[in-house]
């Protein structure tokens, strides 16, 4: 805590000296241009970024497009706390975190922490959704619990995609591009107003590369990309008080499977060591034998609907509908010989509606609202130990029925002084139905091997290990508080308290024959989170700066374990969600626009947390007994120092456009994978990126030379940790992109 308030109190005396140089400064600056003022929704309500009492980053679809950005990923390298990254052994399914909270684990069931958004729908499951970067106008991110507006699964933040409003002239737009790894990219979008009530919008997108590396075993590309997406807008604008929005969207994935890189030889199920599973050379290679075939499908349809009462209130509805397939396989050996494969198939639905009241009066505004969310996540996979010819069979699904009521209400107290209230009450019902059975074979029955033969399960007289159906309900009240103060009509400081709400659930992978208590499933977890931040503007708006320090109580985290329980004189590994206990994090962080000369603009980032558990129970498999492990446990995918600088440079070519050089960099310290610390973990690394865009006088035309990874660091984004021979000393790592050089060529029309 004192580390946090000095750093507190070495922000302040920081942001105190600006305004005075600021105004000394301010006849020099005159007419020599300003940052661009950016306009965020995140209070539901379009809102100047400064008067927003949060921690927002905003960055713009002409600024993504510009650096070369390719999906939502690249928020790693430029938002303070942030982690945004493609899951372990998938290629489009999202793992974030934002201050140390966040889901490593994508399996059905299990709810992320950071919740994704898209023009204010929530997409309930990770798979498919590490979107692309097109057709959009900006990407949000809100950091710290946002339980009261955007409801679940916000504890740690909530990302918002947001397309634009079919407005201006038609237009049609064809990108394509070309590159590294014989990459092959392809997006035409059509938008127009048919006439003054209707607009019409269509985009087709295709991406394309080969893989990073190969599997020497089939020789099919690895690290490959194979995804096409659709979107469709219609609209319609009967009076000015009146505004409908109908939106589709389809995202297929068909890349090859991403098995990983072996980082340790390989033993066989004596210990012994197994001559052809070696480390590779190349850390995109591998050599895995379950298969080659993946499929992921996500698809969508939302209906807004706006009816602007009265100057001050406007009511609004949305109604969504989401569903998506995977069918795939990941092999944690990455050898021929399944050691240890996982096929995996999983399927999705859920149907959300959301009711709004939007209040703006001269002193006071607000948003309330009823929100209503039915969802089923469903799956099953195979656990297969071909050194004990022994196959794990996993299966079941997850019903879900939510309510919340919410509302948010600021005052304004004078014209300088504004606070703001809101609460959401959630009510969470869960029906879980977990299935696990071991079978004699490699795979079982549900994955096609019809001669696998049940093993029942030793010691519990059934013939399967897990079998049970159970519901449970979770109910929890989410406040918010804030208050900021204009300093002048450039800066703004705030400070608030927020509460995050997780609901618990049930284990899918939850083995009732070791862990019987199991089938009870396990508790919700909270955050509760204080922040104070100044945000504003200096020399003539030339440089934006927007900050914030917080704390945060984290209590029943939920934490995947391994746990082993001694079964007569065999040790048997049970997987568990457990409420390990309770951990603390502080931290800081700064954002900033600079315009440096009329040619020279800057952006840049840095964020700094410490998070520490205070409390960890797990059993101790020396001891036998339940004990605190707080201090050899670390919190997984927080590095504790990250940060970025990008610099654009525009030269003006007058009648022949003008181009911009855009190098940038990118920083982050050193992280574990886990919460006990591995072999697997990450040591601090730089991304260096640079693009030169040239841009046509009429805007029309746009060219594009993008580096990424210049200086070729070789990084992990992921991995798996299963030691020991019945595994196959399967301790494997997913990395991040190489070096890659991208063209890009745009044009409207």
């Amino acid at each position: 805590m004192k580390a946090f308030v000095k750093a507190a109190l070495f922000a302040g005396a920081a942001w105190s000296a600006i305004p005075a140089m600021a105004q000394a400064q301010t006849t020099a600056a005159e007419d020599t241009g300003v940052v661009e003022e950016l306009v965020v929704t995140a209070r539901r309500r379009e809102e100047s970024l400064k008067d927003v009492p949060v921690a927002v980053s905003a960055i713009s679809g002409e600024r993504l497009a510009a650096t070369g950005a390719v999906d939502l990923t690249t928020l790693q390298q430029s938002t303070p706390n942030t982690t945004v990254q493609v899951a372990r052994g998938s290629n489009s399914t999202l793992i974030s975190f934002i201050r140390g909270v966040g889901q490593q684990d994508p399996l059905w069931g299990f709810e992320p922490g950071v919740g994704l958004y898209i023009d204010d729908v929530y997409v309930a499951r990770p798979q498919g959704a590490v979107l692309d970067i097109f057709d959009i106008e900006r990407v949000e991110v809100l950091r710290g619990p946002q339980g009261t507006l955007y409801g679940r699964n916000t504890i740690g933040g909530a990302i918002k995609y947001v397309t634009a409003k079919i407005e201006g002239d038609p237009e049609l737009k064809l990108r394509g591009a070309v590159g590294s790894y014989d990459q092959r990219d392809f997006v035409a979008s059509a938008k127009a107003r048919v006439n003054d009530m209707v607009g019409v919008g269509l985009t087709w997108a295709t991406f394309n590369r080969d893989g990073f590396g190969k599997n020497l075993n089939t020789g099919a590309e690895h690290y490959n990309k194979d995804v096409s997406a659709a979107r469709a807008t219609l609209e319609f604008t009967p009076t000015e008080d009146l505004f409908f929005r109908l939106a589709g969207d389809i995202v297929t994935d068909r890349s090859n499977p991403r098995h990983g890189h072996r980082e340790v030889p390989g033993l066989n199920i004596l210990g012994q060591p197994v001559p052809t599973a070696v480390v590779l050379d190349d850390v995109y290679d591998t050599r895995a034998g379950s298969g080659d075939y993946n499929k992921v499908e996500t698809r969508g349809v939302s209906f807004l609907g706006e009816w602007n009462v009265s100057d001050a209130i406007t009511l609004k509805s949305i109604s969504a509908y989401r569903a998506g397939e995977t069918e795939g396989t990941i092999d944690f050996d990455n050898e021929p010989f399944a050691y240890l494969d996982i096929p995996a198939k999983y399927n999705d639905h859920q149907f959300t509606q959301e009711l709004q009241l939007l209040y703006t009066g001269d002193r006071m505004q607000g948003v309330f609202g009823l929100y209503y969310l039915n969802a089923t996540a469903a799956g099953a996979f195979d656990t297969v130990l071909g050194g004990a010819n022994l196959t794990v069979a996993s299966a079941g699904y997850v019903d879900t029925e939510s309510w919340s009521a919410f509302g948010d209400l600021s005052f304004d107290v004078t014209e300088a002084f504004k606070v703001s209230v809101g609460g959401r009450f959630t009510r969470d019902e869960k029906t879980g139905q977990v299935f696990r059975a071991n079978y004699l074979g490699l795979r079982s029955p549900i994955f096609g091997n019809n001669q696998a033969v049940l093993v029942p399960a030793a010691g519990v007289g059934a013939p399967y290990l897990t079998n049970f159906t159970n519901s449970k309900t979770f109910e929890k009240f989410t406040p918010r508080v804030s208050a900021s103060y204009d300093l002048n009509e450039d800066l703004t400081g705030y400070v608030s308290y927020s509460k995050g709400f997780k609901s618990g659930g049930f284990d899918m992978r939850a083995d009732t024959s070791l862990t019987p208590d199991s089938r009870e499933g396990y508790d919700p977890e909270t955050v509760d989170s204080f922040e104070g931040g100044l945000k504003g503007y200096f020399f003539d708006r030339r440089l934006t700066l927007n900050s914030a320090v917080f704390y945060a109580k984290y209590k029943d985290q939920q934490v995947t374990l391994q746990t082993p329980v001694v079964v007569g004189t065999a040790v048997r590994i049970a997987s568990q969600v457990l409420n390990v206990g309770k951990s603390h994090m502080y931290g800081a962080e700064l954002e900033g626009s600079a315009v440096l000369t009329d040619a020279l603009r800057a952006n840049f980032s840095v964020g700094y947390i410490k998070a520490e558990f205070d409390e960890y129970q797990a059993l101790n498999p020396v001891t036998g007994q339940i004990e605190d492990f707080a201090d050899s446990r670390v919190f997984q995918n927080t590095p504790e120092w990250n940060g970025s600088v990008n610099l654009t440079y525009t030269h003006d070519l007058g009648d022949h456009g003008s181009i911009s050089f855009i190098p940038s960099a990118s920083y982050r310290s050193s992280f574990s994978m886990f919460e006990v610390p591995s072999i697997l973990d990450q040591d601090g690394y730089w991304l260096v990126d640079a693009s030169v865009v040239w841009t046509s006088a009429d805007d029309k035309y746009r060219v594009g030379l993008h580096g990424k990874n210049l200086t070729e660091e070789e990084y992990r984004i992921g991995g798996y940790n299963f030691p020991g021979g019945t595994f196959g000393n399967s301790i494997t790592a997913y990395y991040g992109p190489p070096r890659t050089v991208t063209l890009s060529l745009e044009a409207k029309f």
